[in-house]
């Protein structure tokens, strides 16, 4: 976790309803923690922030809100870790990967995390952009909201389990967005690794997943597996979760079939609702 203790851009307390929203690739999710199991998907207007916290008003009225960060809106880079003191990393790290963006430095908004394996001297950098974030604080505002917090998917999945001491190997797809593999050991994100070529993984048939979609993606597993046991010298996964959409059940089965470990389907919900409740819990505590 970064210097700060938890994960943040944004971090407010308030005394209003409090709201998780996961920003996908062309729809939002909200869920509302006083009722985690119902969810709302609105669509996305590219970034229309002001007609997105709008609608958002007009189903929940002001409300604090906790926000999930989809694939595409943020970049992670990997960097040496500057040999500075904590209170001192966040203006480091605008060194350590000013050659690694395209943009200035100065027009992104950063923070970043670590790897529980004290062996490792390197460190994640979330980079987002300055303005897209300020425009979004400030839509939530002129409707008389506040934004909580802004995480993103890799660091939320740790939430999942709990703190868990066996490991589990977390595989989530938001449909149009690149696989997200997470390994989460007691509550913490110990690796991550997004995997090309699963985009339409929702939309493929339980017929076509036995025809070669299921063995794809256990080899991809099983080369994360690899590096999770090899590189960092863990003990292997005790399970892999499945956080996927369409024919999920039939997928653990035949991902099932070529594993040891446990193969398991997470509950039948969209991916963005699961990531918006875990926005609630990540900046609002425990979920109901």
């Amino acid at each position: 976790m970064s210097a700060m203790g938890r994960f943040a851009f944004w971090k407010k307390n308030t005394g209003r309803r409090e709201l998780g929203l996961y920003l996908g690739p062309k729809s939002c999710w909200v869920v509302a923690k006083d009722s985690p199991d119902s969810g709302l998907e609105l669509p996305l207007d590219g970034d229309n922030w002001p007609a997105l916290m709008a609608s958002i008003s007009s189903h929940f009225g002001p409300a604090a809100l906790a926000i999930v960060l989809g694939f595409g809106r943020y970049q992670l880079l990997l960097a040496d870790k500057p040999a500075v003191a904590d209170n001192e990393m966040l203006d480091a790290i605008k060194w350590a990967i000013k050659d690694m963006v395209s943009e200035p430095v100065s027009s992104l908004k950063l923070d970043y995390f670590e790897s529980p394996n004290q062996s490792s001297n390197k460190i994640t950098v979330v980079a987002v952009e300055r303005s897209a974030l300020e425009a979004l604080v400030k839509a939530a505002d002129e409707v008389g909201s506040s934004v909580s917090g802004i995480g993103i998917e890799e660091l939320v999945t740790a939430r999942l389990f709990g703190s868990e001491a066996q490991a589990r190997l977390v595989v989530s797809h938001v449909p149009g967005s690149e696989l997200l593999f997470t390994v989460v050991k007691d509550g913490r994100l110990w690796m991550q690794r997004r995997v090309r070529g699963f985009a339409d993984l929702n939309s493929i048939s339980e017929q076509d997943l036995s025809y070669g979609a299921a063995d794809n993606l256990s080899l991809e597993l099983q080369r994360s597996m690899d590096y999770f046991e090899s590189q960092l010298r863990q003990a292997p996964v005790a399970a892999i979760e499945l956080a996927t959409e369409g024919a999920s059940a039939a997928l653990a089965k035949l991902v099932a079939s070529n594993f040891n470990q446990k193969v398991a389907a997470l509950p039948p919900r969209p991916v963005g609702h699961t990531f918006a409740m875990l926005a609630c819990e990540e900046f609002m505590g425990e979920q109901a």
